[in-house]
């Protein structure tokens, strides 16, 4: 996937998660937890883009 989609599919989400928490009334924490869950998905949705996911996935210790 070029960088570029990579760049713009990050700022999309962005500014989608900028305009919930902006204009949809929703309680703090509830709010707090939504922005945490579509964080760790990104971060997941990125390492597998980057082939990171399942080399970190057969790390033994």
């Amino acid at each position: 996937m070029p960088l570029l989609t990579v760049l713009l599919i990050i700022i999309i989400i962005g500014v989608v998660l900028w305009l919930i928490n902006s204009f949809i009334p929703m309680d703090r924490n509830i709010k707090q937890i939504f922005n945490i869950v579509v964080v760790i998905a990104l971060v997941v949705w990125l390492l597998k883009v980057f082939g990171l996911f399942t080399y970190l996935m057969n790390i033994s210790v």
